[in-house]
């Protein structure tokens, strides 16, 4: 797979669009405090990373705890 205009109307788009200016964001202040956000970011990160343990640890538990309260039969068919 390449990357770029393949036929010739994807290349007309870009002769079309390559010159056109778009705004300049690093002149406007964000709303947001980049580091509050990363430091979001990572909180989010981190507790989605405590959840999926706790869960396996749970799995686990249920998984102990089904299979020692487990009674099994023998079936009519087996010797």
């Amino acid at each position: 797979m390449s990357i770029g205009a393949d036929d010739y109307i994807d290349r007309m788009l870009v002769q079309k669009y390559q010159e056109e200016k778009v705004d300049n964001h690093d002149n406007v202040e964000s709303m947001v405090d980049p580091n509050k956000m990363l430091e979001a970011m990572n909180d989010y990160a981190a507790t989605l990373r405590n959840m999926m343990e706790l869960r396996q640890r749970l799995n686990i538990a249920c998984y102990a705890i089904n299979a020692r309260t487990a009674r099994y039969q023998k079936s009519l068919g087996q010797s």
